[in-house]
């Protein structure tokens, strides 16, 4: 661990000159600025922030570091719940000036450097009618998401982000570079496709892509209903979903209806059980396949509605701020069950504030095909990845959307499949950590022994080398 000392007197001054990019100290102008996340309880100090131009920046800036005993976090996109970009005293490797991606429309695959959004990579594929799976954020950074397993409204026809990632440029943990993928470094390639930023620091990603809807334009947006309908909807939605054709998808969220257009004013401020929808097959047969979850019930809004898929994908980001204190918990459920549904309809009445939010997200169809130790995302025997956000722009209510947060996933959790989505996390221990690996952890633990035994990637859901010694 590094301490003070150590900080105070590492010669960043080197590091400096040796960098194409900035190195960002305390005390320099933008320090704070770049310091924060997009989780506004995060708040911390690292020693020094490099916001790397290109990969030999990444790899001086390890080498700096194993040299000078200072600890290292790794910064994408800055939307991990955790906050486990940054950290006090650390060396923050920021990818956030890698912005480039490169579309192959004949052989549909995308590169996108460590510190693109998944807004960058949408604007560059759907323009050519194509997407890879990602999240339900455009503003959600590549490298994290990626990482993590990647769950999106792509994944019951194409799978997870992770079922589509091609190769991997890395950065190891002595400061070389590898290039991972199934026929160079596969146990690495297999570890990173869910295993967090465990074993490497990615610095770019190749993704298969898809051909959706018409040349990318899909059919998508909420179906929102009265909060006291929430059982009925929800015991319909769990029946419903898994018998729809894979290229519908919806997530089902329990939300306060936000006041600002397109919602009709007369809705502003309204609790609501709402699903949202992504449809990306061929457009002459969406009558049929949008049928029933346009007919169902008496909803208070139906919003679906032609878009390109990168409009979706971005639908939220204005609603969600950088910036915003958020608390989250999460678990993956292999049902609805009906004791889960009375929990959330008691929570979804107790709604803290206008952003805190449930969403459950499907894991079937192409996701739940792949082995569970194809890759080391192991919850893949169908259901659902949950997620409780309490989320405000006020910290003084920063205990309050905690307190919601907690109770609720407290009374959810004993419905539940046991782990979570690990990119959905805050710092919950090893005990959740091996949960959510099942049965592949042990064998992350060989691969970090074999690529990073020092544990010198650690600010993350951390998984202990195998020859580790037991706390």
């Amino acid at each position: 661990m590094t301490t003070s000392a150590v900080v105070a007197t590492a010669p960043y001054e080197q590091l400096a000159a040796a960098l194409r990019g900035s190195l960002i100290l305390p005390g320099d102008h933008g320090y704070d600025e770049t310091r924060a996340v997009y989780n506004a309880m995060i708040d911390k100090r690292p020693a020094a922030i490099a916001r790397c131009r290109d990969t030999a920046d990444v790899i001086a800036c390890v080498r700096f570091a194993r040299e000078h005993g200072v600890e290292i976090a790794v910064r994408g996109g800055g939307h991990n719940a955790a906050g486990l970009g940054v950290s006090d005293d650390a060396l923050v490797i920021d990818h956030s000036l890698l912005r480039s991606t490169t579309v192959s429309p004949e052989n549909h695959t995308v590169r996108a450097d460590a510190g693109c959004t998944w807004g960058d990579v949408d604007h560059a594929t759907v323009a050519f009618g194509m997407a890879t799976p990602s999240g339900f954020l455009g503003s959600t950074g590549v490298a994290g998401l990626t990482l993590g397993g990647g769950i999106g409204y792509l994944s019951r026809r194409f799978g997870l982000t992770i079922d589509n990632l091609l190769s991997a440029d890395v950065v190891l943990a002595d400061g070389t570079f590898v290039t991972a993928s199934e026929n160079s470094h596969p146990d690495l390639f297999w570890a990173l496709r869910g295993g967090g930023g465990n074993f490497g620091i990615v610095t770019s990603f190749t993704f298969r892509c898809h051909d959706i809807g018409d040349h990318g334009t899909i059919i998508g947006g909420p179906v929102l209903y009265d909060l006291a309908d929430t059982p009925e909807v929800m015991r319909w939605y769990r029946e419903l979903l898994p018998s729809l054709p894979e290229e519908l998808s919806g997530f089902i969220a329990l939300l306060t209806i936000p006041p600002a257009p397109p919602f009709p004013e007369e809705l502003w401020g309204r609790k609501s059980c709402g699903i949202v929808w992504c449809y990306t097959g061929s457009h002459d047969r969406a009558d049929e396949v949008l049928e029933p979850v346009k007919t169902y019930g008496s909803p208070l809004l139906a919003g679906l509605q032609e878009m390109p898929f990168s409009m979706l994908q971005s639908a939220f980001d204005a609603l969600y701020p950088a910036g915003l204190q958020w608390y989250w918990r999460a678990d993956f459920f292999n049902e609805i069950s009906d004791a889960a549904i009375d929990v959330h309809a008691k929570y979804g009445e107790q709604l803290p504030t206008g952003h805190s939010t449930m969403h459950m997200y499907p894991i079937d169809g192409a996701t739940s095909r792949v082995p569970a130790d194809a890759t080391a995302f192991a919850y893949r025997d169908g259901g659902w990845a949950g997620i409780i956000a309490g989320v405000d722009p006020d910290p003084a209510n920063a205990g309050l959307i905690s307190d919601w947060a907690r109770d609720y996933w407290q009374e959810l959790h004993p419905t539940s499949a046991g782990g979570a989505y690990i990119n959905f996390m805050m710092n919950e221990g090893q005990d959740r950590i091996k949960a959510s690996y099942r049965g592949n952890y042990d064998r992350l633990a060989r691969v970090k022994d074999r690529y990073d035994p020092d544990n010198v990637f650690h600010i993350n859901q951390n998984i202990q080398p195998a020859s580790a010694p037991t706390p």
